[in-house]
């Protein structure tokens, strides 16, 4: 679990090494489209590519993505050291990293569900409507998955767990077989009503 942990760390320091030399590079390019366009590509793709592999985590591992994308965001509205980047995450319509992280288990989450997801992904979790135990309950009706009970802090960050941990409480009006866009723009409407 120690080595995990660490190459988790690992991971996260070499994925905002990465992004910060990016971000200088980037800097030196005038214009305002143009920026936001090499942000786009170069940062915010590396810090949303497999990020939930990321969830689970406390808030102080992810932290060095959070820096990154706050930089991201002083430098797309030119603004200093100093001021406050919540506003222009808001501004920018960007969600905070946590956020992001629970998209994608979300997004995992309707994949599965609609039956669009790999065959052995979709073995790693359990629709509490194909449980054995609660075939008259009212909860049987429900496109709710079980959230996996484990007894290490590791074992919290599987799919069973944080995938049904976010789709449960977000979702459940969302069940329908939606188009991913469809998802996609709802979900991040409400995350971002949550996050600000």
């Amino acid at each position: 679990m120690t080595l995990n942990c660490h190459a988790v760390k690992q991971h996260i320091t070499w994925i905002a090494r990465n992004c910060f030399y990016h971000l200088r590079q980037i800097r030196r390019v005038v214009g305002e489209d143009v920026t936001s366009q090499l942000i786009s590509v170069f940062v915010l793709s590396r810090l949303d590519y497999c990020n939930s592999l990321l969830a689970g985590l406390p808030r102080t591992s992810v932290e060095p993505l959070q820096r990154v994308q706050n930089a991201a965001a002083r430098l797309v509205l030119n603004l200093g050291l100093r001021d406050h980047v919540t506003p222009a995450l808001k501004q920018l319509h960007w969600l905070p990293v946590e956020h992001r992280i629970k998209q994608k288990s979300c997004t995992l989450m309707h994949q599965i569900h609609t039956g669009r997801a790999p065959r052995w992904l979709a073995h790693s979790v359990q629709s509490i409507a194909e449980s054995s135990c609660r075939p008259g309950l009212w909860s049987a009706n429900t496109a709710n998955y079980i959230k996996r009970r484990t007894r290490t802090k590791f074992g919290q960050r599987c799919l069973s767990h944080t995938g049904s941990a976010a789709w449960n409480p977000y979702l459940t009006a969302l069940c329908l077989p939606l188009i991913p866009i469809d998802l996609k723009n709802l979900l991040k409407s409400q995350l971002f009503y949550l996050a600000f």
